[in-house]
Parts: C-alpha cells; sequence; structure tokens
C-alpha cells in the first residue's frame, strides 16, 4: 500500500488549497479514506472522511462549509478542497484508509505541510 500526498504550501489566511492524495497497491474503490491532520504539539484529529463509493462524507465541526473532500476511484486520487484558510489550519495533514483511522495503525501517507500564516 502507498499513498503520496501534495498539494501543501503556504498560504495566507482566507486562502485555499487543495490536497491530493495518490493511492496505490491495494483497490482504492473499495475502501473509505480520509484525510488526517496534526499540529506541533497536538493531537492528530480527522479532518474529513469518505465512503469508499464516495456518497458518504463526514466532516470535523471547525472545517465543516470550508472543506471539501472528494475522491475518483478511476484515478485512485483522494482529494481535500480547503477554503477560507484559518492559522489553525496549520499542521501536517494525512490520507489513510478507513473510517475511523488511527495514527501509527494501517497504511499512511508521508503527510504533507499546510501553512497559514500572514
Amino acid at each position: 500500500v502507498q499513498l503520496v500526498e501534495s498539494g501543501g504550501g503556504v498560504v495566507q489566511p482566507g486562502g485555499s488549497l487543495r490536497l491530493s492524495c495518490a493511492a496505490s497497491g491495494f483497490i482504492f474503490g473499495s475502501r473509505d479514506m480520509s484525510w488526517v491532520r496534526q499540529a506541533p504539539g497536538k493531537g492528530p484529529e480527522r479532518v474529513s472522511v469518505i465512503s469508499s463509493d464516495g456518497v458518504q462524507t463526514d466532516y470535523l465541526d471547525s472545517v465543516k462549509g470550508r472543506f471539501t473532500i472528494s475522491r475518483d476511484n478511476a484515478k485512485n486520487t483522494l482529494y481535500l478542497q480547503m477554503n477560507r484558510l484559518k492559522p489553525e489550519d496549520t499542521a501536517v495533514y494525512y490520507c489513510t484508509t478507513g473510517w475511523t483511522p488511527t495514527m501509527g495503525v494501517g497504511s499512511w501517507g508521508q503527510g504533507t505541510q499546510v501553512t497559514v500564516s500572514s
């Protein structure tokens, strides 16, 4: 299993970023997928999750209305569109398999850094 995140960077408050996660080594379309973030000195938190067929989604309360998770099963790719970014969104963002992921358990990408700062 390989998960490779991309799309992170430095953005001003109010800006947008789109994260991507390229998956390989498993049947992507059969797995629920999550985005998890971890800020410095804080524990990991699941930002969003999407069902294998893309029908069901769930979001952390603090990102509802600003972030959108999506997937393209034909391209084996998971996305996270992040709009109206806030400094508190600064973290390393990881993609992983499963609806209720546990950091360090299962398959995880290397993460992509998102920094929101003026």
